[in-house]
C-alpha cells in the first residue's frame, strides 16, 4: 500500500475518533487536539431529547386521539343505522316510524360522544308505503367527525372525517 494512503487512513481514523468523542461527549477519553469545551456539552443531550420528544410526541398523541374519534364515529354510525332500521319497521305509521328512527340515532350516537347536529339520517323504501309487509327499508346515517380539542370547534366546524353507514330491514308480514 502506498505510504500516502496509509497516512490518509491514519489521519481519517484520528479525525473520526475525535469527532465521535465530541459527539458522544466523552471527556474521559484522551484524544489529542480535542476541544476542552466538551465539559460544557455535558447534559445537553437530555435537553435536546426532551425538546425533540415534546416536539414529536404532541402531534403523535393528537393524531392518535383523532383516529380514536374517527373510529368511535364509525362504530356509532353502524350501530345507529342498524337500530334505526329495526325501530322503523316495528312502528305502525310512517310519521311515528321516522321520529322513532331519528330518536334512536340520537341515542346511539350520544353513546359515542356525538351530538345530533353532527348527524344526518336518510330513510328510503322500495315501495310507496314503507310499512307494508315485505317492504325493504334502508336507513343511512352520516356523521361529521370534528377535530378534537380545537378552540371554537363548534363554530368553526373543522371536520376530520365523515363517517356513514347503512342498514336495511324488511317489514315483517305479521305485525
Amino acid at each position: 500500500m502506498p505510504p500516502f494512503l496509509v497516512e490518509a487512513a491514519q489521519s481519517f481514523g484520528k479525525a473520526l475518533r475525535l469527532r465521535m468523542c465530541y459527539v458522544l461527549c466523552l471527556s474521559e477519553l484522551s484524544v489529542e487536539g480535542r476541544d476542552r469545551n466538551i465539559e460544557g456539552q455535558r447534559g445537553s443531550a437530555v435537553v435536546e431529547f426532551t425538546f425533540l420528544a415534546v416536539l414529536l410526541m404532541v402531534p403523535l398523541i393528537y393524531f392518535v386521539v383523532t383516529i380514536g374519534q374517527i373510529q368511535g364515529a364509525s362504530f356509532g354510525v353502524v350501530g345507529a343505522a342498524d337500530q334505526a332500521a329495526k325501530v322503523f319497521v316495528l312502528q305502525n305509521d310512517p310519521a311515528s316510524a321516522r321520529k322513532a328512527a331519528e330518536q334512536s340515532v340520537i341515542v346511539a350516537l350520544a353513546d359515542y360522544g356525538h351530538t345530533p347536529d353532527q348527524a344526518t339520517v336518510e330513510i328510503s323504501c322500495d315501495r310507496e308505503n314503507c310499512l307494508t309487509a315485505g317492504a325493504s327499508v334502508t336507513v343511512t346515517v352520516h356523521v361529521d367527525v370534528l377535530l378534537p380539542m380545537v378552540p371554537f370547534g363548534d363554530t368553526l366546524k373543522l371536520s376530520a372525517s365523515k363517517a356513514s353507514a347503512s342498514a336495511t330491514q324488511i317489514v315483517g308480514r305479521y305485525q
